[in-house]
């Protein structure tokens, strides 16, 4: 059995489980029961290359010992052992009181667990997962490794189809752009502040690794490189395995924490980052307090604003960023003015990439813009690119998604930053706006092609006042109507 349909006929035996509701809770469940049988197959590893390895996990709770046996514990003995025993030792795993690990690898698997939760109610079903996951995947085999880092892309796809938060998943073909655009070099230090499944730190990983991992010694020095931060408990645990499954040994750097809730004057210098990639989560409030963290010209509790001013503030002096944003930043007054006056004037905003509608279907139709720009100098040009459809295509959709293939005419056209982007030309989809034109209109961003003809306009008080007129025109014409109703009523009579 293929490893695609052993995953579906897992989630099948989950639907006949009452505990279980939903897909996300379905993920959730699988997830933490992958996470066991890949970190013992990455044990089993580590035993080969080291006589001297050993488990942070106690015997009993190792994956080997209670899971992989197909006739071991079933029914309400394993049911008891998985809510008794099993959780609450993972979950105080770095107890020294109990004698645990202090390991960094203890803190990896005591983080993933510490918010996890067993939603499965019958022993039986629990015990059919097991067997099937057993049976299914060997992480050790390199073909079926590559297999499963596939099968765990859809899983992340299903869990965004599940409706459940648009932050969980960046579609590929951005991720890869925005990456490959940055260019992080071998010892640059990588964070995303909200890093969601871990979608642009494995691209991170893929690209450090195909341009600039040449030796072992190369390959740890990317391993440290890997910061990202993500609060809600199923992302996290699902980016910490998707970073084991991109070869990250110890994923200690992917924290369970909220970025925003840390006051922004206490990341001191030694928190300073070379590059950011990231798409933080927007249209989402923080919690009431959390904007007290921030200084007074920047309090808010729109997400995206407050992240933003936290990755400039996370930014080395030199360090690049990249960033998706919806199109109500570009525009928006008030506190977003102030945040874009300091963007422009700490920050060389030198390229935003606007996106069509439709790259994050089917969660949301906001329109959505990348911002790229360097810590340490101010703007003074900001280059806008229009990515326009495919030909022939009219919006994206599930069936027909973005292609990393589509981005192959912004990378030509982008140039090099070292010569401060000379090479660029403007073009039907390329245009160039002055930090003097943009502070001159209040900071406003949201600069429109002026290459293209006239555009729909869907800004909501222009429509409102055409929808005014159309209605003043239509109450004129059936006042006319009615005259001359009424006056063919006279000549009648």
């Amino acid at each position: 059995m293929s490893l695609s349909s052993s995953i579906k006929s897992i989630q099948d035996i989950m639907r006949k489980d009452v505990g279980v509701d939903g897909d996300a809770q379905r993920i959730g469940q699988l997830v933490w029961m992958l996470f066991l049988k890949i970190f013992d197959d990455r044990e089993q590893e580590w035993e080969l290359m080291d006589d001297a390895y050993k488990s942070p996990l106690p015997a009993q709770y190792r994956w080997r010992n209670w899971a992989a046996d197909p006739e071991g514990i079933t029914g309400d003995e394993l049911k008891s052992f998985v809510d008794n025993e099993l959780f609450p030792a993972l979950q105080n795993l770095t107890d020294p009181v109990k004698g645990y690990s202090q390991t960094p690898v203890a803190y990896v698997v005591r983080n993933v667990f510490e918010d996890a939760y067993n939603y499965m109610k019958s022993g039986q079903l629990i015990r059919q997962v097991l067997n099937k996951i057993q049976e299914a995947v060997d992480f050790n085999k390199a073909q079926e490794r590559h297999a499963f880092g596939d099968m765990y892309e859809q899983l992340l796809r299903d869990l965004q189809n599940a409706g459940n938060a648009g932050e969980f998943y960046t579609p590929r073909p951005v991720t890869e752009f925005m990456v490959r655009m940055v260019d992080p070099k071998l010892g640059e230090k990588v964070m995303d502040p909200a890093c969601g499944t871990g979608g642009f730190l494995t691209c991170t990983i893929d690209h450090k690794r195909s341009r600039y991992v040449k030796t072992p010694e190369d390959e740890k020095v990317l391993q440290a490189s890997i910061h990202g931060v993500e609060k809600k408990p199923l992302p996290h645990l699902l980016a910490t395995t998707n970073m084991i499954l991109h070869g990250i040994e110890v994923p200690s750097n992917i924290r369970h924490d909220n970025t925003l809730s840390k006051p922004l004057i206490s990341w001191g210098p030694k928190d300073r980052v070379d590059c950011i990639v990231a798409n933080p989560p927007f249209g989402g409030m923080e919690e009431d307090g959390i904007e007290t963290n921030f200084p007074a010209a920047f309090r808010t509790r729109e997400t995206a604003d407050l992240f933003l001013v936290l990755i400039m503030h996370l930014l080395k002096d030199g360090g690049r960023a990249a960033v998706v944003l919806p199109d109500g930043f570009l525009f928006g007054e008030g506190i977003k003015s102030r945040i874009k006056e300091k963007l422009l004037t700490e920050c060389d905003l030198h390229t935003v990439v606007r996106l069509p509608n439709g790259v994050f279907n089917p969660y949301t139709g906001i329109k959505t813009n990348l911002l790229f720009f360097t810590k340490g100098r101010p703007t003074t040009d900001v280059w806008f690119y229009e990515h326009p459809y495919p030909v022939g295509v009219k919006n994206y959709s599930k069936t027909r998604p973005m292609r990393v293939e589509e981005f192959a005419a912004e990378a030509a056209w982008w140039g090099s930053e070292a010569d401060g982007f000379a090479a660029r030309q403007g073009s039907a989809l390329a245009w160039k706006v002055s930090a003097t034109d943009i502070a001159a209109r209040g900071w406003n961003l949201d600069s429109k092609n002026p290459h293209q003809g006239e555009r729909i306009n869907h800004d909501p008080e222009a429509l409102l006042a055409e929808y005014a007129q159309m209605q003043a025109e239509i109450v004129d014409l059936q006042r006319q109507l009615k005259a001359a109703l009424a006056g063919a009523l006279e000549l009648g009579e």
